[in-house]
């Protein structure tokens, strides 16, 4: 995790809530799944990224999880989380990315406890009615490769970051979490279909922004979920060979644990928490078909194997 994460108590979160009382604070909702998240920030910037981010709550639902970002010189970059009340205070943040994974991972939390419904940090897509994921550590390409996705026919973006996963009859159901996607300014320097969509988007310090990929892909490129069928897992490895592999439920998983499946953004690390997040991997990739790509090739390179792969198995 890039931020230091700690857990307080009730005396702190008073303190820290007080405190937070006294300032002129822009505050809004975000419908994160049916969890209502709530943020309150002095940044403007962040405040306007959040509403073009997320999908808006009503005013009238009270929140269930609530961010405060505060200034303070006096301390380093830093996280305090109260556990009881959903609650997390975020010093010094420069990054609005950390900001809107934070109230991904405090859904989340609300949503696998109890309600049985699981995150993934990854992306997602529906093409021609099936449902693909890809699954990656940082800096492997999964953004790249699922907006090269996107530009195929009949294919549909749910998330390029982060969704949730329920189970049921069929296939496992994954939904959305965000209206909008937070995109790298170089996006368009990759796939030329994007260049239009780049164009419109105002970025921050750290080269990203909110961009909404209808204004480039149509109204309809983006839907809220899908059965999932295929799981590509990313790597990027010089040293072997290989560059497509189909894996087994066990390996998928192994590997998933080794990258700490992933998602830095996990909250809640007790025992009790990753034993459910471990038995939903087992579960989740066992009802899925499974592949490893070695993204060691050109980006154009990588998303052909992708497709043939898709292809190969269903016509895509």
């Amino acid at each position: 995790m890039a931020y230091r994460l700690e857990t307080i108590g009730d005396g702190r979160s008073r303190e820290l809530r007080d405190r937070c009382g006294r300032l002129n604070m822009y505050t809004m909702k975000a419908d994160i799944n049916g969890v209502c998240v709530q943020l309150y920030t002095e940044n403007k910037t962040y405040a306007d990224m959040w509403s073009d981010n997320f999908y808006h709550m009503s005013d009238s639902v009270r929140s269930h999880a609530r961010i405060f970002c505060l200034n303070d010189e006096s301390t380093d970059l830093h996280a305090e989380y109260d556990v009881e009340t959903r609650t997390m205070f975020l010093f010094n943040f420069d990054y609005y990315g950390w900001v809107k994974s934070i109230a991904l991972g405090l859904a989340g939390n609300i949503l696998e406890d109890g309600h049985s419904i699981y995150s993934v940090h990854g992306a997602a897509l529906d093409i021609d009615g099936s449902g693909v994921t890809l699954i990656a550590p940082s800096k492997t390409g999964k953004t790249t490769q699922s907006w090269g996705l996107l530009r195929g026919k009949n294919s549909h973006l749910i998330t390029d970051d982060w969704y949730f996963v329920s189970f049921g009859c069929g296939r496992p159901w994954v939904e959305g979490s965000e209206r909008n996607c937070y995109i790298d300014a170089d996006i368009g320097d990759v796939w030329e279909e994007y260049k239009p969509l780049v164009s419109e988007v105002r970025f921050d310090n750290k080269g990203r922004g909110i961009g909404n990929v209808r204004w480039v892909a149509g109204e309809g490129s983006v839907i809220r979920g899908t059965g999932m069928r295929y799981v590509f897992l990313l790597k990027r490895d010089f040293d072997d060979p290989s560059v497509v592999t189909r894996m087994d439920p066990e390996d998928a998983l192994a590997y998933l644990k080794e990258h700490d499946y992933c998602n830095p953004h996990q909250l809640i690390r007790d025992e009790r928490r990753m034993a459910l997040r471990e038995d939903f991997f087992r579960r989740y990739l066992s009802e899925c078909e499974t592949f490893m790509v070695n993204t060691t090739r050109t980006a154009e390179e990588t998303q052909e194997l992708i497709r043939d792969v898709l292809k190969e198995r269903c016509g895509i």
